[in-house]
């Protein structure tokens, strides 16, 4: 297999800027890290943020559910879900009916931390958002869902997005 030059304009996904995944990974990165900055003050890494957000919808789910809907492996959700409990903010519960499973639930420290937390992923997404016109957004945003629905749907893997159209 032969790999055309970086400029071959046939080819335009070759330079970073034009490519969907490398510009969705540094903006992953960077929304990332602007969150970490308000967050981590109140004693929540990245890696916990992705677990309460999903933990906050759906308290009292089983580790595995956890991963799947935090988009995780299970071994790295094993990772975080022991930095929640370590920080008083999760509790691991073995399932009374199957004793190799184990259900998520959060503390009452973790559930006072949303009315906190939530409002800054609010406002690092309007600094990320900031001088694009809403109309852009909205398509980007459907874009992006679509883009991963029709990932999803080529790799054969369960998508988090039902309706990629909003």
């Amino acid at each position: 297999m032969t790999h055309p030059a970086k400029n071959d304009k046939a080819n335009p996904y070759l330079d970073p800027m034009h490519s969907l995944g490398y510009l969705s990974r540094i903006n992953f990165r960077m929304l990332s890290r602007a969150l970490e900055q308000l967050t981590l003050p109140h004693g929540v890494s990245a890696g916990q943020w992705r677990l309460l957000r999903v933990l906050w919808e759906s308290d009292n789910i089983t580790q595995r559910e956890l991963a799947t809907e935090a988009g995780l492996t299970e071994a790295t959700t094993t990772l975080a879900v022991r930095s929640l409990v370590n920080a008083g903010m999760a509790r691991r519960v073995r399932s009374t009916e199957d004793k190799r499973k184990y259900y998520v639930r959060l503390t009452p420290k973790a559930k006072r931390l949303q009315a906190k937390l939530i409002p800054m992923i609010i406002a690092v997404n309007d600094i990320a958002l900031e001088g694009i016109d809403p109309e852009e957004v909205a398509i980007t945003r459907k874009v992006m869902a679509q883009s991963y629905a029709n990932l999803c749907r080529h790799m054969d893997e369960p998508c988090k997005v039902s309706n990629p159209a909003p």
